[in-house]
């Protein structure tokens, strides 16, 4: 059984410490080696002269045995770590390595920061965070550009790893992390990916369910921690625009973070040079500004603090029981 304080003092240490820089210049990061495995699996599998059905079913064993070989290597740890006293401590250690928080906070403050030097510094900045294209963007469109990824992030990169680590501990956050990566890689619609990586995207899907619904629900709580946010304005934009999306889950928190500060986030985006047209979150400002993503920051930071206590919370009730 996942011992109950794995959860809470890993989001404590996470958002203080991060993953050192140094240990990935050294070792890399887990997310990475996993990337390296969907990579090589794909570079096999995923040929040319193989017909769409033989490419879906490569697809699936690809993901299988990804999956395969990082639950048994979690397993594994898992159970070498319970032979030891303290040893869930290490597996709390571990499991920082696969949440986001402090990074992500870290890359869209550096957005504000370089766009109140120059558009250019901006785009740049952005461009670490985002797929579009960033010299399509002017600074309104780089500072919605920043909001949007730190509204769908706080779902795929702290919600929804926290979730799966609450529930099967670091088996469970290594697996999610692991179909969110091959989602990323490989779950897109165009021609090379739209049948190798249909297994992914719907899995991907199937996992971040819960957590992007919850992912709204703690942004509502946080909106009554944070000036100038609104909870009923949150959750009524995201219960009207969520279904925008095409995806189940990724209009969840990117509503309820625009309907939280009135603003009007999503709208088309160029991706490679082709304008795509996607659904709009809101009804509110579109022209943001680099304060504007520091308010974000704060309801984001916010939104974290909510995520801790409700995770302390569990903790306790799991000892009391």
């Amino acid at each position: 059984m996942t011992d109950p304080l794995i959860a809470p003092i890993a989001l404590v240490v996470e958002r203080a410490f991060g993953y050192p820089d140094g240990l990935t210049r050294r070792i890399g990061h887990p997310v990475m080696w996993i990337g390296s495995l969907i990579g090589a699996a794909e570079t096999r599998l995923n040929t040319p002269d193989r017909t769409p059905a033989q490419r879906r079913l490569a697809g699936v064993v690809a993901l299988a045995l990804v999956l395969l070989a990082v639950l048994i290597v979690t397993v594994g740890i898992r159970t070498i770590l319970s032979w030891f006293p303290g040893g869930w401590l290490l597996e709390m250690l571990l499991a920082t390595s696969l949440l986001a928080q402090k990074e992500l906070g870290r890359a869209v403050e550096a957005v504000s920061e370089a766009l109140r030097a120059s558009l250019a510094a901006g785009r740049e900045a952005v461009s670490h965070i985002v797929g579009r294209d960033p010299k399509a963007l002017d600074s309104a469109g780089v500072s919605r550009a920043a909001v949007e990824t730190l509204a769908e992030s706080t779902s795929d990169g702290v919600v929804a790893p926290w979730f799966w680590l609450v529930l099967l501990g670091l088996p469970g956050i290594a697996l999610y992390k692991a179909i969110n990566t091959a989602d990323s890689m490989i779950g897109h619609r165009d021609e090379r990916y739209a049948d190798y990586g249909w297994s992914a995207a719907k899995l991907d899907d199937l996992v971040n369910l819960v957590p992007a619904r919850l992912t709204a629900v703690l942004v509502v709580i946080a909106c009554f921690f944070t000036p100038g946010a609104s909870p009923s304005n949150a959750w009524a934009v995201a219960r009207r625009d969520a279904s925008k999306h095409e995806s189940p889950n990724a209009g969840w928190p990117e509503a309820a973070f625009a309907g939280a500060l009135g603003f009007t986030l999503g709208g088309p985006r160029a991706y490679g040079g082709i304008v795509i047209d996607l659904p709009a979150f809101g009804s509110g400002k579109t022209a943001l500004g680099p304060s504007d993503v520091l308010l974000a920051l704060h309801l984001y930071r916010r939104t974290l603090d909510v995520l801790l206590a409700l995770s302390a919370l569990i903790a306790l009730m799991v000892l009391a029981a």
